[in-house]
């Protein structure tokens, strides 16, 4: 056994033990992320905007009870006092109510390779943002990946007769929402509380004004349906939570492996489950982008390696 195997945390786990615990709870974070679209479709019945509007409402009262419970009211205070910080996440609850409402929009529309497609192209649009707005120098097989990206969603565009809108929204909101967090200084449950707060006047009034007008707003003639729709503040908050215990205990490398996970379950889903027509325009666009993430994935996890061996190198001696 290694010393940094033997090593233990200030809790008194070993470095292997808190390395397993991310793997699971990546795993279980990624597991739901990929299920998300079986979830929704027992709610397909519900227009894809009231379906977002209790997604905020839901998400409010579990996010808010879990940190509550948590003793973290604290943090829910400081986010909503600081005006730098709301600031930034009015920006990154933009980006992610549009991520879902185009989400839940293309479940009901069985468009679940759509979907596939825009969160494999996420890591790629990505490194698009931090060469754009960050002034991040681009590698040369980064620049390889991006380019193959390119590629593909032009010859989508050519030959399938437009560009594939559902993906690209997808990818470009989520990697917007990404960056948006990345430079809020507030940690990943909290933030989303506060986004979602921030939300909540637009949906509640939204639904009230809906069931005003007539429309079936909060399902109550439903209740299977009610149910599910108020799960998904738990659907919407869990995934979170174990993401954030995994990214505190993995190598950012391996969490970039892992995130490919999701999109994988959606594209086996769509073709296996719900036997959505995968034509070879689209066949040729998915082949593409995953030799374009390999190149990705290769090139991040040689740099990790290089990185690691020269912290090894020049560490001082025990």
């Amino acid at each position: 056994m290694s010393d940094a195997t033997r090593a233990s945390t200030p809790g008194g786990t070993t470095a292997a033990d808190e390395v397993r615990t991310g793997l699971l709870l990546a795993l279980a974070a990624y597991g739901m992320w990929g299920f998300f679209p079986a979830y929704y479709k027992l709610t397909d019945s519900v227009p894809a905007d009231f379906v977002v509007s209790h997604r905020i409402l839901w998400s409010v009262l579990f996010v808010g009870g879990y940190l509550l419970l948590r003793q973290r009211s604290r943090e829910i205070w400081e986010a909503l006092t600081t005006p730098a910080i709301v600031f930034r996440l009015c920006g990154s609850a933009a980006f992610i109510a549009v991520n879902w409402l185009v989400f839940v929009w293309a479940i009901g529309q069985e468009k679940v390779l759509d979907i596939s497609l825009g969160y494999f192209i996420n890591p790629l649009v990505s490194i698009l943002i931090g060469l754009v707005i960050l002034r991040e120098k681009l590698a040369p097989m980064q620049g390889v990946a991006v380019g193959l990206a390119v590629v593909a969603v032009a010859l989508q565009a050519i030959f399938a007769g437009g560009l594939p809108w559902v993906s690209l929204v997808l990818a470009f909101s989520f990697a917007g929402y990404a960056y948006m967090r990345k430079v809020t200084a507030v940690r990943p449950t909290p933030g989303m509380l506060v986004e979602t707060i921030l939300l909540l006047p637009l949906a509640l009034g939204y639904l009230l004004w809906s069931a005003a007008a007539g429309a079936d707003a909060f399902v109550l003639d439903d209740i299977p349906v009610l149910i599910a729709l108020a799960g998904t503040g738990i659907v919407t908050a869990l995934p979170l939570i174990c993401f954030s215990g995994a990214a505190r205990r993995l190598p950012m490398v391996l969490i970039g492996v892992m995130q490919y996970i999701a999109p994988s379950l959606h594209f086996a889903m769509a073709v296996y489950v719900w036997h959505e027509p995968l034509d070879p325009a689209k066949l040729l666009t998915f082949c593409i982008i995953w030799l374009a993430l390999a190149i990705f994935t290769a090139d991040g996890w040689r740099r990790f390696a290089k990185a690691k061996r020269l912290a090894a190198a020049t560490a001082p001696p025990a």
